[in-house]
């Protein structure tokens, strides 16, 4: 088989023998290749004949689960072109005329084939885009694949292998080590070492308030010797109820030095929530800020932060002996059960994210500011990154996180490092671009990240270097980073190397490495990894692995799909499974779906992300449900959510729940979510009366409410964000009310005043003060 890469001028030949391989197979294992380097199930190859005309372009329906043997029959039938027709060698060495008649067929490729004096001979021409694909490459992957096709025709397409020995050791060496540059320690050894090191030095600063490194340690000493009192220890854990303040650095830090795991609770979830967290974690005790020991439910022993022994106490507290394997946390992630799920982070895999990490350079001058929930893993690396190297740690104010308040956050503490979602990042760029003006290390992460505003951001801030963080909360924060203090010229923002302490690996449907440039499911192992999921032993053996390349080493399976670029970086391609990112969060619509369900009323259900408008996604539902004539749809939609509002956090319930006498079936039965109808603006979607707009300015934010939102009609007593908004679409909002009105209406009083009455008056009340002054 002969493959030539297309060059200007005769193309260099590479020449090896097939035997008897028909040129069906051969046809199988290139559109076999080609669905997956591009991922499409639709594969289009030209067929050429002799003289290089091109005989057919053929269109094959390729499926993963598509035996090899059943492709190369369906090639042999559908190919009407010169399978093992005689070909012209003078021909041969030349190719072109091919090229414009296979362009004009939309085929990336054109194959010829004919019958040689070893066997099958074959050429390949690249004439169309295949990504970063040469006629060589493909030539390897469809030899590789033949070999395996043609070896055993059960296999199924997305497990024939692609890679030769050869690239199988390249892509390993790309995925790391898997040990980290330090010694595996506790998280709050760590921060004493500090206390020790520089005790007079700000460790915590919050709204004016500051505790130095000293102050820190010993409020948590006191508390940990409250804690231990209680019977906390190595292997308890403890439920954490507070908002962002020093009171929660303190009481997270105190569950670590009494030996016990944090679980952070959200004060802001539904108490059915709250309860099932602490029930899952068997929390028997949770520290709570004094406002908050409410939600605490019946059972739980309450202490609140402020309710510690003095010195006195602490003096006497036997610490406990820790090991860096021990719980340090658990996070809980959205679970396709209907369940939330707990991953549980030992103190050597957060050891491994902040100690001397390989992707950043941390060092005690600089401010960290603490801005994400505890219960998401990107406070891990808020929190323990600057308490583990002396520098300090700004958190921001409590409350709901709007631009403006953000942006004067930054100023006023004098933050250097910053860790924000891609939506929040997109979102400060448009509307506050000096904001990040004296940062010095800004980190984004969470979905992807456009390049051009990344550009911008970095042109207009001259030595800002930044990082694209990616990981799942099962690998403690990141696996890999990109750092650069440029924008990549073209496509997308990589997601880089994996980070130290991390190996990466990528591979096909057998666990088998795939080659650079060749989309596969990312495996993250090595000394970040978790536990596995609490109380769940049968979804961690789903997606924690034995490592098939290191013995006695765990891998985790991300469902992320990835590809090796020739340089050992990554590039994120998108998910491999149903799990979405919704404001930042990761969401598996099937939690949502079981809690639908849970109502005897719902017969079906089904829950898919779409776009919000602000670059983000959003959850809409499609039920299939009993409907009382004197409800009416939207009425009964309204119910629903109304439902799990008392069920799931914000982010968890659906923008719009559409009513459909019945789900649209594909082929094989299942839901054809392809088929489901659009829901571009849904009717007004909660239980409360609808009280029309008056007056000039109602009715205009009603309109500006109804076009951001998709929702109509919007009433005056409407609750912007029971209607689904956020901090994205706030912001979206406010710019909008600056361009109408020409005043500054602060993002504060719109979470203050979140209907359209009391918004107007605020807007009027601006609008007087503004004539005023003229």
């Amino acid at each position: 088989m002969t493959i030539m890469e297309q060059r200007p001028g005769p193309a260099p030949a590479e020449e090896f023998a097939l035997g008897a391989r028909a040129g069906a197979e051969v046809l199988a294992a290139l559109a076999a290749v080609l669905h997956r380097r591009t991922t499409q199930d639709t594969v289009r190859i030209a067929l050429a004949g002799p003289g290089g005309r091109i005989g057919a372009a053929l269109c094959a329906d390729i499926a993963a689960e598509t035996p090899f043997g059943a492709l190369a029959e369906a090639a042999a039938r559908g190919g009407d072109g010169p399978l093992d027709e005689p070909f012209d060698a003078e021909h041969h060495a030349d190719a072109d005329p091919a090229v414009p008649a296979a362009a004009r067929t939309g085929a990336p490729v054109v194959l010829q084939t004919w019958p040689g004096p070893g066997g099958t001979e074959a050429r390949i021409t690249c004439v169309g885009p295949d990504g970063a694909a040469t006629a060589a490459e493909l030539a390897a992957q469809l030899r590789v694949a033949l070999d395996a096709g043609a070896h055993d025709p059960r296999v199924p397409v997305g497990a024939l292998p692609l890679a030769t020995d050869a690239e199988t050791a390249r892509v390993l060496a790309f995925g790391g080590t898997g040990v980290a540059p330090a010694a595996a320690a506790c998280v709050h050894e760590l921060v004493e070492a500090q206390a020790r090191r520089v005790p007079d030095r700000p460790a915590v600063t919050c709204a004016g308030a500051t505790l130095t490194y000293r102050e820190l340690d010993e409020r948590a000493a006191r508390l940990a010797a409250r804690l231990a009192g209680e019977g906390v220890g190595p292997g308890r854990i403890v439920g954490v109820l507070a908002e962002r303040s020093i009171d929660l650095v303190v009481a997270l830090l105190g569950v670590l030095k009494a030996g016990g795991a944090y679980a952070a609770i959200d004060p802001d979830l539904p108490p059915a929530r709250i309860a099932h967290l602490v029930a899952d974690t068997a929390a028997a005790v949770v520290v709570a800020q004094e406002r908050f020991t409410g939600l605490v439910p019946e059972g739980a022993e309450v202490v609140t932060v402020e309710d510690v022994p003095g010195p006195e106490g602490a003096s006497s507290f036997t610490r406990p002996t820790v090991r860096p394997d021990d719980l340090a946390y658990v996070s809980y992630t959205s679970g396709s059960t209907g369940e939330p799920k707990g991953a549980a982070i030992p103190h050597a895999a957060v050891s491994r994210l902040v100690q001397r990490p390989d992707w950043a350079d941390f060092g005690e001058d600089d401010v960290f500011l603490q801005l994400a929930p505890v219960a998401f893993d990107a406070s891990t690396l808020e929190l323990w990154a600057p308490l583990t190297c002396g520098a300090r740690l700004a958190v921001h104010p409590p409350g709901r996180v709007d631009l403006t308040g953000l942006a004067r956050s930054l100023r006023t503490e004098a933050v250097t490092v910053l860790w924000l979602t891609a939506g929040l990042f997109h979102q400060l760029a448009a509307l506050h671009p000096d904001a990040f003006s004296g940062l010095r290390h800004l980190i984004a992460g969470g979905d992807v990240v456009s390049r051009t505003q990344l550009a911008q951001v970095l042109a207009d801030s001259p030595g800002l270097t930044f990082t694209n963080g990616y990981g799942p909360t099962e690998n403690t924060t990141f696996t890999a980073c990109w750092t650069s203090t440029a924008a990549p010229a073209d496509g997308t923002v990589p997601i880089g190397p994996p980070i130290s302490g991390t190996r990466a690996l990528v591979l096909d449907a057998a666990l088998r490495p795939v080659p650079a440039g060749v989309p596969g499911e990312l495996y993250a192992a090595g000394e970040g990894l978790a536990r596995g999921y609490l109380n769940r032993p049968g979804a961690t053996a789903d997606r924690f692995l034995p490592n098939p390349f290191a013995s006695g080493e765990r891998m985790y399976r991300t469902g992320d799909l990835v590809a090796w670029r020739p340089d050992g970086v990554l590039e994120f391609l998108g998910r491999a499974d149903r799990q979405i990112k919704v404001q930042g969060y990761r969401v598996e619509p099937g939690e949502v779906e079981a809690a639908l369900l849970e109502d005897p009323d719902v017969h079906e259900a089904v829950v898919v992300a779409q776009r919000d408008g602000t670059r983000g996604k959003r959850l809409v539902a499609y039920v299939v449900a009993d409907d009382p004539a004197e409800v009416g749809p939207s009425g009964r939609s309204a119910q629903f959510r109304e439902a799990l509002r008392d069920r799931l956090p914000s982010y968890l319930v659906p923008w719009a729940i559409i009513l459909l006498d019945a789900l649209p079936l594909g082929p094989t039965g299942k839901v054809d979510r392809a088929a489901l109808p659009p829901a571009r603006r849904v009717s007004r979607n909660l239980p409360s009366s609808y009280v029309a707009p008056d007056g000039p300015v109602q009715a205009h934010l009603a309109h500006l409410w109804s076009d951001l939102l998709a929702i109509e009609p919007v009433g005056v007593e409407d609750d912007f964000f029971e209607l689904g908004g956020h901090s994205l679409i706030a912001a979206e909002l406010l710019v909008a009310l600056h361009a109408e009105y020409a005043v500054e209406v602060a993002a504060r009083t719109l979470y203050l005043h979140p209907t359209i009455g009391e918004l107007a008056e605020a807007v009027e009340a601006l609008l007087t003060d503004s004539a005023k002054e003229a």
